[in-house]
């Protein structure tokens, strides 16, 4: 009864049938959005007994970083190795010379990114032999080893970027990474095109004043190294320029490298995106409602229409299902289409 206008509250134990639904609608809808158990992203699974850890995914330019340690160490025997092996045939190498082991080390970096001025070349069958040699495995350490590393220092330099493009908004922490997450490869490009930039002009400007080139020679030394193509007109050749040689053509040929490397993940990642977008504002008909009922029983839930646009979107694939399917029907030991602790412990044992 009400009294004064006033409804009085529902009796004790009586549930508006009106909130009731609204909750089973809230709470099926946050069934799907997200698994309870779900792993976080952040997670790192914790090695079980008789387990290891459980492979994380890896992101298409590279992967699990490297150790620098491990980086610095393979670098350091390439080069010490190199500069030791050319030292002692130094004799049967034709070109211009400032110090012995300097030169060696200079000649194990020409080759090794592939550069080869020829102001320094192999003059006999076994520096020619060591030369093919060593210009293999220098290429597989540059691309194994140089490159995770550089895509490594480039993940770390991205977040400093993004700080450095909002400092004049109170932007936090958490905000930060997430718009590094979004826009990944478009930072990349953009972290590695400043750092490009900033070797190229340091690498002109170094041979205008140290090796007495012009500024148009300067620049043509400059974009004939580190594209590797190193016609050989126009090198370093004196000691203090093939000292700083030594680390300039590594970081600059590496950095153009991973450049391209990024523009090519940006594209590839703008068409995943234009794609998405297209499948959640396509509009369904009868024949996609068709195709997305997996069980064909003529009606599609929430769980097969979001694998059917998972699908669409080319996020996963019919075999992906398919192994997945098997996965949960070996764990559905009572065969009732759901899974339970009791299942889960039939199944393990």
């Amino acid at each position: 009864m009400a009294s004064n206008g006033v409804e009085e509250p529902l009796l004790s134990g009586m549930v508006d049938p009106s909130v009731q639904t609204k909750k089973k609608n809230s709470l099926k809808r946050r069934r799907y959005r997200r698994s309870k158990s779900s792993p976080l992203a952040e997670f790192v699974p914790p090695e079980t007994k008789g387990i290891g850890r459980i492979p994380r995914t890896e992101s298409i330019s590279g992967k699990l970083h490297p150790s620098f340690k491990q980086v610095a160490v393979f670098l350091a025997v390439y080069l010490g190795v190199g500069a030791v092996t050319f030292l002692l045939v130094t004799n049967q190498i034709e070109g211009k010379k400032t110090n012995g082991f300097l030169d060696a080390v200079y000649f194990c970096v020409v080759t090794m990114t592939t550069v080869g001025y020829g102001d320094l070349v192999p003059d006999s069958t076994l520096t020619k032999l060591l030369a093919c040699a060593f210009v293999f495995t220098g290429m597989a350490l540059i691309g194994l080893i140089l490159s995770k590393a550089a895509d490594y220092i480039v993940e770390k330099q991205e977040i400093l970027l993004v700080k450095a493009l909002h400092m004049t908004h109170n932007v936090g922490t958490t905000e930060i990474l997430k718009e590094v997450e979004t826009n990944k490869a478009r930072y990349k490009c953009l972290t590695v095109f400043i750092l490009l930039l900033v070797l190229i002009i340091i690498g002109t400007i170094f041979l205008a004043t140290v090796e007495k080139l012009d500024l148009v020679d300067a620049f043509y030394c400059v974009c004939a190294t580190i594209t590797t193509l190193g016609y050989g007109d126009k090198s370093f050749s004196t000691e203090v320029g093939r000292a700083f040689a030594v680390i300039w053509i590594l970081t600059s040929t590496i950095t153009l490298a991973q450049f391209f490397l990024y523009i090519a993940e940006l594209s590839t990642e703008m068409r995943q995106r234009a794609l998405a977008n297209w499948v959640r504002t396509r509009k369904m008909t009868s024949v996609d409602l068709e195709a997305a009922d997996i069980d064909d029983d003529g009606v599609v839930d929430a769980s097969d229409f979001i694998i059917y646009k998972l699908k669409e979107m080319g996020k996963i694939s019919q075999e992906d299902i398919s192994l997945l399917l098997e996965e949960f029907e070996d764990l559905d030991v009572d065969q009732s289409g759901t899974l339970s602790v009791s299942d889960i412990t039939l199944a393990q044992s």
